[in-house]
């Protein structure tokens, strides 16, 4: 994997708080975006009720549920390893390890069918010890002595966590080692007595979106407090943060400046100063070894040449630093195809891509001033493929991981240095759904302004052409992330064994077709997206697959932004709807912990002329008390840091008050997964494939 992730990715995942604001006076339903409170969590608590009462109460449901929890617990699953020294580490949930236990063996013993593990920490004996409700949120390792990591531990699922220094030989926490308190922070290794540290330092210290404002740098045994002051950036950034390259002979430190969402600054710190990468803002920047990588989103002009958006380039990074212009070009995007990733092993760059939505891997090689590309065979047709490095700092190894929706997820090991030889399978998962009679195709809606739309469909192989089949359409369509079909064993279980269909729209504001797929449905022309969104539904239709009585959409998160306009929108072509952890009031979205990273995306709605049309897709202020609904299951948790609790709240309860069919559930714990373990998963899970199929079968 490339060592510098993109920040604004980062964020995406592990969001921050911001202060309230000023309560708008016409909104009645402002109290529920408190959190905590007595009042609230009685109310949370009396529509929970409600929903269990309807949704869960039945063997029906518990046999789902019970289905859906022995496949996130089966110990048949695919364990995902990361090399650390010569052990390969995974941390593994079951019905015995609910919270879950980090574990090591050795390659040899992994290639087995049943390896033996090492426990090297047990989170469910540390949360019992501590009386503390941990969720594993990962250690970043020291390289390469790898020996002392960084684990951060999560209360109840939320992105803050506490992080504190671990000692892989004694497997046990350091006394008096690094520690801090609970935080959305960034933290980095810079050496065994340093580290770099972005955190709340307390007032002033975080930007108006409620991510770090400064990097410092904390020396082993001194407090926090006294760590030196290396970057501060300005109270309208989004977010900062540092890094340390640790590849032995290429040690570097970077700064990292997230000015929005969607632009970055990236410095080298050298000699006591910054030096800027001059790239353009928009773009992200990485290293691998000698190398500096630019992932363009806008076209840039370099010389007499116009590198296109979506383009992934390389420099000589010193020669780049010197004013050299030479980048070579290592993927140009077309109509059809989009960057999805790069990793880099010692000698190679490993490239993943998309063509129609569809996985494709290649090596590229540097030999004599030149890039050389061969194709990485091994990805199905219809699914999707990961690529990641398995040591790249001392090996040319890469694991590969491979699904498609009727076949479960294959994890390979192979060589870059031998691209024409097939890799090594070493495990599957097993089909935990029936697939016998189901096929996948990919169709073609046509949306409002003209643009093909793509997306998948998954189901038996005849289906009926009168509109009978129950159909779940999924869909996201923001933050250039691309739904890609892979083996999905819930939905198999839930929906796919009943004769049902499955379809994942691909529509803009995704990554599916790159940068300019997502850019065509920002801010002022979010609307395509939801047009894209009915054009499949309503292509569904058209070919006789569904009808709107038996046509159901799900989506989370900006998903559930998604799902809440369907609902005001085209509430006539849907029969019944799964929102989850959503953003739904926009009104107020960039005041509601780290909305306001997100008016990149979105607009700002404290400006009139963007309020302007961002009001048209705000479903808490689109919802009408004359028009008829589909049914609605609303669910969020408590714990959820990210996009506030009070966005699900507050829809539930304003349709509550016009009368309208809407069921809500929130998750006391969970964070923006929605369940804090496999346990709570299963239930959320089951409640809303329960929903959909008490809404949409006879």
């Amino acid at each position: 994997m490339n060592r510098l992730l993109p920040l604004g990715l980062i964020l995406l995942m592990a969001s921050a708080h911001a202060a309230s604001p000023e309560s708008p006076p016409d909104d009645p339903y402002l109290w529920l975006e408190d959190v905590g409170g007595d009042r609230q969590l009685a109310w949370v608590r009396e529509r929970n009720e409600k929903s269990t009462r309807m949704l869960a109460s039945g063997t029906v449901f518990s046999s789902l549920e019970g289905r859906i929890l022995s496949i996130l617990d089966s110990k048949e699953r695919i364990p995902a390893v990361t090399k650390i020294g010569d052990r390969f580490y995974n941390f593994w949930r079951d019905a015995a390890n609910p919270k879950g236990v980090w574990r090591r063996t050795t390659l040899d013993e992994y290639r087995t069918p049943q390896p033996v593990w090492e426990t090297v920490l047990d989170i469910d004996a540390l949360a019992k010890a501590e009386d503390e409700n941990w969720v594993w949120h990962g250690a970043t390792v020291l390289e390469p002595d790898d020996r002392r990591c960084l684990v951060s531990l999560s209360r109840g699922g939320a992105d803050a966590d506490v992080v504190r220094e671990f000692d892989l030989d004694s497997k046990a926490f350091v006394d008096g080692g690094f520690a801090l308190p609970e935080a959305k922070s960034r933290v980095a290794w810079r050496t065994a007595d340093s580290l770099f540290v972005a955190t709340d330092f307390g007032p002033g210290s975080l930007t108006s979106s409620g991510y770090p404002r400064s990097v410092r740098e904390w020396m082993r045994g001194t407090p926090l407090v006294a760590a030196d002051m290396i970057f501060e950036g300005r109270p309208d950034d989004m977010s900062v943060a540092a890094f340390r390259d640790l590849t032995p002979g290429f040690e570097r430190d970077f700064i990292s400046r997230q000015i929005t969402f969607w632009t970055n600054e990236l410095f080298l710190r050298r000699d006591g100063q910054l030096l800027k990468i001059a790239k353009p803002d928009d773009a992200n920047a990485s290293v691998h070894r000698e190398w500096l990588l630019i992932e363009l989103r806008t076209p840039w002009t370099v010389g007499a040449t116009t590198h296109p958006a979506g383009a992934l380039l390389a420099a000589d990074f010193e020669a780049f630093l010197k004013g050299d212009r030479t980048l070579h070009v290592l993927f140009e995007p077309t109509d059809r195809t989009s960057l999805v990733a790069w990793a880099g092993t010692r000698h190679h760059i490993l490239v993943s891509t998309l063509d129609n939505v569809r996985s494709r891997m290649a090596v590229l090689t540097f030999n004599e001033g030149t890039w050389h590309r061969e194709p990485l065979a091994g990805v199905p047709e219809f699914g999707t493929g990961s690529v990641t490095a398995v040591d790249e700092m001392d090996s040319d190894d890469y694991w590969l991981v491979t699904s498609s929706p009727l076949e479960p997820s294959t994890l390979s090991l192979g060589s870059a240095s031998a691209a024409e030889r097939a890799p090594e399978k070493l495990k599957q998962t097993p089909a935990f759904f029936r697939a016998e009679g189901l096929t996948v195709e990919q169709h073609e809606a046509v949306s409002k302004d003209g643009t093909p739309i793509p997306y998948f469909q998954i189901g038996p192989a005849s289906l009926p052409s009168d509109g009978s089949t129950p159909t779940l359409l999924y869909g996201y369509g923001g933050f250039e992330i691309p739904l890609v079909p892979g083996y999905n064993p819930v939905s198999g279980v839930a929906w796919l064994e009943k004769g049902h269909a499955y379809v994942i729209a691909n529509i803009r504001g995704g990554g599916e077709f790159g940068p300019r797929w997502h850019q065509a449905a920002l801010k002022e022309n979010r609307h395509r997206a939801y047009e894209d969104f009915v054009a499949v539904a309503e292509d569904l239709v058209r070919r006789g697959i569904t009808s709107p009585r038996r046509l159901g959409i799900m989506g989370g998160s900006n998903g559930g932004l998604l799902m809440g306009n369907m609902l005001t929108m085209r509430p006539d072509l849907f029969g019944a709807i799964v929102c989850q952890v959503p953003l739904l009031d926009m009104r107020r979205f960039n005041k509601l912990l780290a909305g306001a990273s997100w008016m990149g995306e979105y607009g700002d709605p404290d400006k009139p002329e963007e309020w302007t049309f961002i009001r048209g897709f705000s479903p808490y202020h689109n919802v009408a008390r004359d028009r008829d609904y589909p049914p609605i299951l609303i669910t969020t948790s408590t714990r959820d840091d990210r996009v506030h609790p009070g966005h699900a709240r507050k829809m539930t309860a304003r349709l509550e008050e016009y009368g309208k069919p809407v069921l809500s559930y929130e998750n006391i714990e969970g964070g923006h997964g929605g369940a804090a373990d496999n346990r709570q998963k299963a239930f959320m899970d089951a409640l809303g494939w329960t929903f959909l199929d008490r809404e949409l079968t006879d």
